[in-house]
C-alpha cells in the first residue's frame, strides 16, 4: 500500500509515540508511585470509595449527554482531512478549557473546587468530536470504552500507561472481550491514576493570586496532552484497519 506524504509523516510521529506506550516505568516514575501508593494509604477507604463512586457517576454523566450532542461519524475522508479538523477542534477545547480553568482559578478555593468537573465535561466532549471526526461511531458501547483508554493513556503513570496501551493494540480483536456492563471497567483505577496525576499541577490554582494564570495554562497543556494522545490512538487504528484491508483483498471470483 503506498502512502502520501502526510501519511508517511503521521506513521513516523505514531511509531514514535507507540515507543513512549511502551517504555518500561524510569527510577523515578518506580519512586513517584511509590510516594503516590503510599500517600493513598492514608485515605480512609471509604473516602476511596466515594471518589470512585462519584467519578464514575460523573464521567457516565458525560457519556451519556455527549452522545446526543456529536455529530455524526465523519468517515470516508483522508486522513490529512480528519486531522486537519481533528486540529482546529483540539485547539476550540484547549481555548475554551484555558478560559475555564482561569475563571475558576481566579475564584478562589470553591470555585477551584468546582474546575475539575467542568475539566473533565470538557476533555470527555472532546475525545467524542475526535472520535467522530475519526469515522468512529459513539453510539457503540465499545467506542466508549475506547475513549476511556486515550484518557488513561493521556493522564496516568508510566507502568500503568503500558498496561493500557497494550489493550487498545489490535482493538478490534481486544473489543470483542469486553464486558457488556461498563460497571466491570476499573474505575477504581481510573480516578486514582487521574488524580494523582493531576493533583499536583491543579494544587496551584487554588492559591490566591496565582490561581488564574495557572489554572489558564496547566487546562491548555493538559487538553493539548490529551489531543495528542487521542490522535495518536486513532492512527494506531487506521493503520491497523489499513493493514487488515491489505492483507485481505476483495475477492470478486466467490461471487
Amino acid at each position: 500500500m503506498t502512502h502520501t506524504a502526510y501519511e508517511e509523516k503521521a506513521l513516523q510521529e505514531l511509531r514514535e509515540w507507540q515507543q513512549q506506550m511502551l517504555r518500561e516505568p524510569s527510577l523515578f516514575n518506580h519512586l513517584s508511585r511509590g510516594v503516590q501508593q503510599k500517600l493513598n494509604s492514608y485515605i480512609p477507604e471509604k473516602v476511596h470509595q466515594a471518589i470512585t463512586a462519584a467519578i464514575k457517576q460523573m464521567i457516565r454523566a458525560v457519556l451519556f449527554g455527549a452522545r446526543h450532542t456529536t455529530g455524526s461519524a465523519f468517515a470516508h475522508a483522508t486522513l490529512e482531512l480528519q486531522e486537519n479538523v481533528v486540529r482546529d477542534r483540539i485547539d476550540f477545547y484547549k481555548k475554551t478549557a484555558a478560559t475555564e480553568g482561569g475563571i475558576t482559578g481566579a475564584g478562589g478555593f470553591l470555585l477551584g473546587l468546582a474546575d475539575f468537573p467542568l475539566l473533565l465535561s470538557i476533555k470527555l466532549k472532546m475525545l467524542f468530536d475526535i472520535a467522530a471526526l475519526y469515522g468512529h461511531s459513539v453510539d457503540d458501547y465499545r467506542e466508549r470504552v475506547y475513549l476511556l483508554h486515550i484518557f488513561q493513556l493521556a493522564f496516568s503513570g508510566q507502568q500503568q500507561r503500558r498496561e493500557v496501551y497494550l489493550q487498545m493494540v489490535d482493538w478490534e480483536t481486544q473489543k470483542l472481550h469486553l464486558p457488556e456492563d461498563i460497571h466491570q471497567f476499573d474505575w477504581r483505577t481510573f480516578q486514582q491514576e487521574y488524580r494523582d496525576y493531576i493533583d499536583l499541577a491543579k494544587m496551584a490554582q487554588l492559591i490566591p493570586v496565582i490561581g488564574a494564570p495557572v489554572g489558564a495554562v496547566v487546562n491548555y497543556r493538559l487538553l493539548q496532552k490529551l489531543g495528542i494522545t487521542a490522535m495518536n490512538a486513532y492512527r494506531m487504528r487506521w493503520k491497523e484497519q489499513s493493514s487488515f484491508n491489505l492483507l485481505t483483498p476483495a475477492d470478486d471470483s466467490i461471487l
